[in-house]
């Protein structure tokens, strides 16, 4: 089976699972997964009920890579996107409470592709990493990896249900790695074990698996069989298992682009997580064997998610921490960046990592222009917190040389490509009521994208200010 006919069987799947889950809460007096309904505690959070709304005189970037449109009408109603386009070709029905958005830019929800809900030493931060998700304008991620993926199968469930607020989440898996790795992750002991693992996670309702640094190749062709015999997907921070051989055996997505692609090592031993990284600082991101690799891994319709905002926080000249993360960080954390911070400011300059910043930078680049799918995700780690991370994402993808259109396209659009949905992720009619509205003109001023007016999720208007308040000095305490 092809991934196109893959995931084309995946969005029917999913619309019928979809559509089974809500008619079963519905009928125990649950709360719709659309969002039409939260719990009573929540409505502190919100700024417009579920309802009928027009939004007037706004620009609008949709998603789909095409330029930015002025002086847009967007209708929406209980949920779903009903008109979007020039005032006149929108009908506006009578009742409908309409906001005129003059100088403002709406978006759709960003949709984090590598968006995890634990951090170094805290395996798990979700409760408010969600907010800070949803505070920044992305309304779903992507886990890519779990630390604690029964905790984050619970708050999906919990936040489709309208208990708490976040982005919706498509949890993970755990992690599976091979001799060597992270002795927290899952190191399989034979085959019968690994497919136990799989399985198990299967049941609990997981349709993402992410492979680590020292995957065995064996193990990650059995991951990817089995994951794809139950229309699930694979994705992996690759070394041991170079990029062209992933492309080859079937896996879906790959992370972090040139600064995981063990292909151009020296010394490599075949399925081993070894040899020389000479290649980040010397080979021609245009040279022909680096063209060949990213051709090969299009044919093979993987997917490459960008990750530059965690990248950055290790280049001393630029690894700065602004208000509002430093405002939201535990004590601990807090501490250890001012620390970091200080021996930043005391070692003498270094240009090498920035260098490499700009490299991994051209190979994305390169790799979209050639018709690749490129997604993003913030990877949060370091001072690189949930969605304030997402937000810089935009900026270094605009310094990548993607233009503000491609940009958002790659946050949104590209996402559920990969995610194998056509749902959310756009501002085309039919779509659900995931958008961003930004106080101000961001094709004009990029750094509009911090400054979130309102987050539409499922029609629900959320009031980010509000959230944020909640969150101050408690990331990093779970």
């Amino acid at each position: 089976m092809t991934k196109h006919i893959l995931r084309t069987s995946l969005v029917l799947i999913g619309l019928l699972f979809s559509f089974s889950c809500k008619s079963q809460q519905k009928d125990q007096g649950g709360f719709d997964q659309q969002g039409s309904q939260l719990a009573d505690s929540l409505y502190a959070y919100v700024k417009y009920k579920a309802g009928t709304y027009a939004f007037t005189n706004v620009r609008i970037i949709d998603g789909t890579g095409e330029p930015v449109r002025e002086g847009q009408t967007l209708l929406i109603d209980n949920g779903i996107i009903k008109g979007v386009g020039n005032h006149s070709e929108v009908e506006i029905p009578i009742g409908t409470q309409t906001i005129d958005l003059s100088g403002k830019t709406i978006i759709p929800g960003l949709v984090g592709m590598h968006n995890h809900l634990h951090i170094p030493q805290f395996p798990y931060v979700g409760d408010i990493a969600a907010k800070l998700y949803l505070a920044s304008g992305v309304t779903t991620i992507q886990t890519c990896g779990a630390a604690s993926p029964a905790r984050e199968l619970e708050l999906s469930r919990q936040i489709d249900q309208g208990l708490k607020i976040g982005p919706s989440t498509i949890a993970s898996g755990p992690f599976i790695t091979g001799p060597g790795g992270n002795p927290n992750m899952v190191i399989p002991k034979n085959e019968k074990h690994l497919r136990d693992t799989l399985q198990y996670w299967l049941d609990q309702g997981v349709k993402w698996f992410k492979v680590y640094r020292h995957i065995r190749p064996k193990d990650l062709e059995t991951t990817i069989d089995m994951a794809h015999i139950h229309q699930a997907y694979v994705r992996g921070h690759l070394c041991s298992v170079t990029f062209g051989e992933a492309a080859k055996m079937g896996i879906d997505g790959i992370e972090h682009g040139l600064n995981s692609a063990s292909d151009f090592r020296t010394d490599k031993d075949p399925g081993t997580c070894n040899g020389g990284r000479e290649y980040m600082d010397s080979l021609a991101i245009d040279h022909e064997e680096v063209k060949n690799l990213q051709q090969l891994m299009i044919d093979n319709r993987v997917f490459l998610t960008s990750t530059l905002a965690i990248y950055e926080a290790s280049v001393p000249s630029r690894a700065f921490a602004d208000e509002r993360t430093q405002k939201a960080m535990s004590p601990y954390l807090l501490d250890r960046y001012l620390q970091a911070r200080e021996r930043f400011d005391q070692s003498p300059p270094d240009a090498t990592r920035y260098k490499r910043l700009q490299r991994i930078m051209a190979f994305e680049y390169q790799y979209t222009k050639m018709g690749g799918l490129l997604c993003s995700g913030v990877d949060a780690g370091r001072h690189v917190l949930p969605g304030f991370g997402d937000q810089r994402n935009f900026l270094l993808l605009l310094e990548a040389g993607f233009s503000p259109e491609e940009v958002i396209q790659i946050m949104t659009g590209n996402g559920t490509k990969a995610l194998g949905r056509d749902d959310i992720g756009t501002i085309q009619v039919h779509t659900r009521a995931d958008f961003v509205i930004l106080d101000g003109n961001l094709v004009a001023d990029p750094s509009i994208i911090r400054e979130v007016e309102t987050v539409f999720k499922a029609g629900i208007g959320f009031d980010p200010r509000k959230i944020l308040e909640g969150t101050a000095g408690k990331f990093g305490i779970e």
